[in-house]
């Protein structure tokens, strides 16, 4: 089944997209975080940059424009995908210009506009996801999109450190656009949704509709809280990654890229097609259960990291051992979301559901560089760890409540 990303020209355009989905991120979060720390600006500023993804939060506002009108070219989500796309390079390009020891303000306001043409981005790609995919491929081309989002973040955050570490940030946020533009070629020749999927006749339909049938399920408030927790203590453990292991541990950029990054990436990929195959065996609430307590549990790492201190070999096996649970966890998670989108409204379905479970990572940096001021690293690490439980209790309310794992709505 992995072999067929590669003969089915939909599969194999989700498999690509997920390059361009998660090439911006790390530009605006881990990345800028380093940069601003090699420039020496405080840590409660770079605790603030977390607020920069705003947009994800917040996507779900104008996902609507998506659902209800196609642009003149591409159809209903290629257009929309290839427009961000072209604006994401230019303003990555435009952010490599400012300096954050001059202008941190102004770099954060540029990462902002990032940040929101990137959740554009996601919100046209998650749709043309959703539309595009049959229910038996969701799992194979899940895990596969991953794998091309996190290359995307081991260049833009692990190589991209090593590239600063060279030659500087500036030159790397400008390689870094132009790998940016070459993704509209995999939106050119990505093949159009299904005709018969049709748009909302106005703008009334494409925000009422799509909230109405979504408040008529069962439970709808336990699903809306458990989408908030599930990887909320996934969320605060990476808020300040990047501080921690160099500042905190004084590893170097390179250190850090090719083991944070690198090592994490490659973890990650294969936690992802572990958890997309056991998806195919265990049904979807024991998959979320399993693969959340798997999270939690990884989350210690970075305690014994934190007590151990700058050990190399420790660091390795703390990435190595979260990241893999990382990418069991999200490739359930995201077979969950797109299982519970109306293709009829799938976008702002499911920019509403990533939405919500980007609300942490998005608002626990703050709170993330007050802990730590106050806490130090040990405790910080251990509250993360307890954080991961809520979303599981949760999740067991919803067991017998829930559709768990919703059927394509024709």
């Amino acid at each position: 089944m992995i072999f067929s990303i590669f003969f089915r020209k939909r599969l194999l355009s989700v498999l690509l997209l997920g390059f361009s989905s998660g090439l911006p991120i790390a530009l605006t979060l881990s990345t800028l975080q380093a940069w601003y720390t090699q420039a020496g600006v405080p840590i409660i500023a770079i605790g603030a940059l977390s607020l920069v993804g705003i947009p994800y939060v917040w996507k779900f506002l104008w996902a609507p424009l998506i659902d209800r009108f196609a642009l003149p070219w591409g159809g209903r989500r290629r257009g929309w995908i290839a427009l961000m796309q072209i604006g994401l390079a230019i303003s990555i390009f435009i952010l490599a210009q400012l300096n954050p020891a001059e202008t941190p303000l102004l770099m954060g306001m540029m990462a902002i506009v990032i940040a929101f043409l990137s959740a554009t981005q996601d919100i046209a790609i998650d749709a043309y996801r959703t539309d595009i995919l049959l229910p038996e491929e969701r799992g194979v081309a899940i895990a596969s999109y991953i794998f091309t989002y996190r290359m995307a973040v081991l260049i833009s955050g692990g190589f991209a450190l090593l590239i600063a570490d060279w030659w500087g940030f500036r030159i790397t946020y400008e390689i870094m656009a132009a790998l940016m533009l070459l993704s509209v070629i995999t939106t050119y020749f990505s093949p159009e949704i299904r005709s018969e999927i049709k748009a909302p006749q106005n703008m009334i339909a494409a925000i009422v509709d799509p909230i109405k049938e979504f408040f008529q399920r069962d439970s709808v408030w336990l699903l809306i809280i458990f989408i908030l927790l599930y990887k909320a203590g996934d969320a605060l453990a990476l808020s300040l990654m990047s501080n921690f292991l160099l500042k905190g541990l004084g590893f170097s950029l390179t250190q850090v890229g090719i083991a944070f990054k690198t090592v994490g990436l490659f973890a990650t990929i294969f936690g992802a097609f572990v958890g997309g195959g056991l998806l195919a065996r265990l049904n979807i609430f024991r998959a979320l259960m399993y693969f959340g307590l798997a999270q939690a549990f990884s989350n210690l790492m970075f305690v014994v990291l934190a007590m151990v201190g700058k050990d190399y070999s420790v660091m390795l096996a703390a990435m190595f051992i979260e990241s893999f649970c990382s990418g069991m966890s999200t490739a359930a998670l995201f077979a969950f979301l797109t299982g519970q989108c109306d293709i009829r409204y799938s976008a702002v379905q499911y920019a509403s559901f990533s939405a919500i479970a980007s609300v942490g990572r998005t608002v626990l940096g703050p709170v993330a560089a007050v802990m730590v001021a106050n806490l130090g690293w040990v405790n910080f690490y251990a509250w993360s760890f307890v954080l991961c439980f809520p979303g599981l209790i949760v999740l067991g309310f919803m067991r017998n409540k829930v559709r768990l794992y919703a059927e394509v709505v024709q």
